[in-house]
């Protein structure tokens, strides 16, 4: 057998480029970015690679017959490459027909990167400067805000192919909810609600169907949002799982008359607290989880009328809340045991929230609702392994609600 023969090292120890690396690479300093040697020798290599390009260019040339040679170099220009800025001094012909494979004109960037590392920032809630300051320190290079805009904003056609793409015809359980950010309208920052369509289909998997900003969260808006859904193709939905909105209910019945309203029991509780003194908080609470916590509504209706019979001489109006939204508090108890967990609350789409809010964190405002709905997408696809996964245990839920709703759901599997 011939022995493998040794790769040849890029640097030779006794070289200059060597030591030099290896000084750099003793002092701790920062392996890219500005006077790092990394850039040096990459410079070297892309001028190097340049000056074979023209040698071979020259030679084809003279196989052709033509007539054509060397004519000095263009002017020093600055090219972006991995390990920062390069200064790239790039050969010209006589007669001009020379083009580089591995930089051709008016190219300012050497496989960079850049743009993924941009959006890849902003995705994370930076804001421009942020952006800016964070490429400094990381690569050593300038760039303008408003070239970092002009490259997150090659994602708006994705997102508005994204916000208006064809929907399922079917979905099992619909989270809507609403936050609210400061954004600039009709020339002041103002505080606008963003609305939120959360979903998992009839196969058990999650998805984002829609972001919207509106002025303020209301019934009439969501309204809105629920004709874009049909519009979109979704012809049905089992249940839809919300807040306790004034009016809501009446909106998603006039849209998707057959679907079954859940309001949030967290939401609940919270409201029923409200006016309660702190001494009675804990007794409160401890009765209302005797009533969601109950195996069926008969169980759940006994759990109340206990509480009425306990606390409801001081609190009548939490009892008297209750049994007039009972239905669509109590949903929850006609379906499965497996996916009452995941309607009772609208906590999953909170928690969906959540990953938006860390954009709030850095940023005060933003300068327009399309400015906000580029950041929320691209910090959604960023988080995407955290949010678009299977509802657990769904197979089994998946059975029972056809057998529960056979001509509604089994037509869609």
């Amino acid at each position: 057998m011939k022995k493998k023969k040794e790769e040849k090292s890029l640097l030779n120890k006794d070289s200059a480029a060597y030591a030099q690396m290896k000084e750099h690479l003793y002092s701790g300093k920062a392996l890219l970015g500005e006077d790092s040697p990394f850039s040096e020798l990459l410079q070297d290599l892309v001028n190097g690679i340049l000056e074979g390009e023209m040698t071979g260019f020259l030679a084809e040339e003279r196989s052709q017959g033509k007539v054509n040679k060397r004519n000095g170099h263009q002017r020093p220009h600055k090219v972006l490459g991995n390990s920062g800025l390069l200064e790239v001094n790039k050969p010209r012909d006589r007669n001009g027909d020379f083009e580089s494979v591995l930089l051709p004109n008016r190219q300012t960037e050497l496989n960079s990167g850049l743009d993924d590392q941009i959006m890849a920032l902003y995705a994370q809630g930076n804001s421009y400067e942020d952006v800016r300051r964070l490429l400094r320190k990381m690569f050593g290079v300038e760039i303008s805000a408003g070239k970092i805009s002009a490259i997150t904003d090659k994602v708006l056609p994705i997102v508005e192919r994204w916000r208006n793409r064809a929907l399922l015809p079917f979905y099992a359980v619909v989270y809507l909810d609403a936050i609210h950010f400061k954004i600039r309208h009709e020339g002041k920052y103002q505080q606008r609600a963003s609305y939120t369509v959360y979903a998992i289909d009839i196969e058990g998997n999650r998805d984002v169907l829609g972001i919207y900003v509106q002025g303020h969260e209301g019934a009439t808006r969501w309204s809105v949002v629920l004709e874009d859904l049909k519009r979109r193709g979704v012809e049905d939905v089992l249940l839809f799982c919300t807040d306790d909105l004034t009016g809501f209910s009446e909106v998603m019945s006039d849209v998707y008359p057959a679907a079954v309203v859940q309001k949030c029991i967290v939401h609940a509780v919270r409201a029923s607290l409200r006016s309660v003194d702190d001494k009675d908080k804990r007794m409160i609470i401890r009765g209302l989880r005797t009533v969601y916590t109950a195996t069926d509504r008969a169980g759940a209706q006994l759990a109340l009328d206990a509480c009425r019979v306990e606390w409801g001489k001081k609190y009548a109006y939490i009892c008297d809340k209750w049994d007039r939204q009972w239905d669509e508090f109590m949903a929850f108890l006609d379906f499965p045991v497996a996916m009452r967990k995941m309607i009772y609350t609208t906590n999953p789409v909170e928690a969906l929230h959540r990953i938006i809010r860390k954009l709030i964190k850095g940023k005060a405002a933003w300068v327009s609702d399309t400015a906000l709905i580029k950041q929320m997408y691209l910090s959604l696809m960023h988080n995407e392994q955290s949010w678009k996964r299977k509802a657990n245990g769904w197979k089994s839920v998946q059975r029972q609600i056809v057998n529960l709703y056979p001509e509604r759901v089994g037509k869609h599997l």
